[in-house]
């Protein structure tokens, strides 16, 4: 009897600590999943103007991100695009004749970005940037805006962010960049924007305090998941193990 209740305990230890480890183990290989480049926040409402945001997380252990390219969706031309200064980076806007152009404010736009480079600072291993941008006026033709773009590192490897996204499918190794468009009153906190009048009478977008905090919150959300959960596995291995050890050592009744 007592080698039966003996033999029990000892396969209920392995059992949980083979459980815990396996769970460490899945939780911690999940966290690469969340590191894509992306755009912050996800939406903005058609027709308005938005402060998003390019996010660069470096997937590398033994390599700098030293350049990023992004590509703008030439389906769906935005008359003004204006990047923020990213301290160490220098920023390269490139434009280009539009076939058709645009009216906006009055005015007619002939070119437009199709490309912005951020280059000459280093993403290290372990860390992301941002490099933020002020887009408008966004189209209201269209669900969403597809961005392409091109992480360099300091190896020379270039990881082409440019895959195409199919609803309801798989997610591609490598995703392009998405922003969606939805209708006026429908984007989340992060993404409302509101316009101002400039010294010229021209609109500006101006990004209050409220819009600053939840893009902070926006960036960091998935990462900081990703590092609870993993840490969470850690742990519940480890426990797993502690007990594992102790039902082994307990004297039999």
């Amino acid at each position: 009897m007592n080698m039966s209740r003996t033999a029990r305990s000892a396969r209920a230890a392995r059992a949980a600590a083979v459980a815990g480890l396996a769970a460490g183990s899945v939780l911690l290989l999940s966290g690469p999943a969340f590191a894509h480049v992306s755009v912050q926040p996800g939406t903005a409402e058609k027709g308005g103007y938005s402060t998003i945001a390019v996010k660069v997380p470096n997937e590398k252990d033994n390599a700098s991100t030293v350049k990023v390219e992004l590509n703008l969706d030439p389906k769906h031309p935005l008359a003004s695009v204006m990047p923020q200064a990213v301290p160490g980076w220098e920023v390269k806007v490139e434009k280009t004749k539009l076939d058709k152009p645009l009216q906006m404010h009055g005015k007619t736009i002939e070119e437009a970005v199709s490309k912005v480079t951020w280059s000459g600072g280093k993403i290290e291993p372990g860390q992301f940037q941002q490099f933020p941008l002020s887009v408008g006026q966004l189209p209201t033709d269209t669900d969403e805006l597809v961005f392409k773009a091109l992480q360099t590192y300091s190896d020379d490897d270039v990881v082409r962010w440019i895959d195409p996204s199919k609803p309801g499918g798989e997610e591609p190794e490598h995703p392009a960049p998405v922003l969606k468009l939805v209708d006026k009153g429908q984007a989340g906190a992060g993404s409302h924007s509101h316009d101002a009048k400039d010294g010229k009478g021209a609109k500006a977008t101006v990004e209050t305090t409220d819009e600053k905090a939840a893009e902070k919150s926006d960036d960091g959300g998935s990462d900081t998941t990703a590092r609870v959960l993993a840490v969470a596995g850690i742990v519940v291995g480890a426990a797993g193990v502690a007990f594992g050890v102790r039902a082994r050592r307990r004297p039999s009744a």
